[in-house]
């Protein structure tokens, strides 16, 4: 009478890789509430400020409106995870990439709500940055682009 298991392999893929992203949105989520208040040293909101990181103009600006140096962390940061992402499915890959987007956004003083009316900035950014890294996230992923991955942000 017990013949049936309720659930199946890919549904519980499913419900890991949901987990997975409900966890990456949380830390945008929280991230968001800790970016508007300017609290980290590192960039915080006025914009006549002088500090290394401000979120828009900088001498060494790259297309999507952000530093050199800043556009440089997102990429490492997506060529350390290349390997992982192409050895687990897409799904739970692109949770990593919500993740990692959403962490390196708080982490560098950026505005979050801009990020989420713009998903495309994260495609400009690494397109100009590092387009070999990109290809290899997108290809990992199996996405057209990377902004077709990020979810709630």
């Amino acid at each position: 009478m017990t013949e049936h298991r309720p659930l199946h392999p890919r549904r519980s893929r499913r419900r890991a890789a949901l987990a997975a992203g409900g966890f990456a949105l949380a830390l945008v989520v929280t991230g968001c509430g800790n970016g508007g208040n300017g609290t980290v040293d590192s960039s915080p909101a006025p914009e006549p400020s002088s500090q290394t990181s401000p979120p828009s103009t900088e001498v060494g600006e790259v297309p999507g409106g952000v530093t050199a140096t800043q556009a440089q962390n997102l990429c490492s940061e997506l060529e350390k995870q290349l390997q992982s992402w192409r050895t687990y499915t897409p799904t739970i890959g692109k949770a990593g990439l919500n993740g990692l987007v959403g962490e390196w956004i708080t982490r560098n003083g950026l505005d979050p709500i801009a990020f989420l009316r713009d998903k495309s900035r994260i495609d400009t950014i690494t397109q100009s940055a590092c387009p070999d890294i990109r290809e290899g996230a997108i290809s990992a992923l199996e996405l057209p682009d990377l902004a077709a991955g990020l979810i709630g942000l």
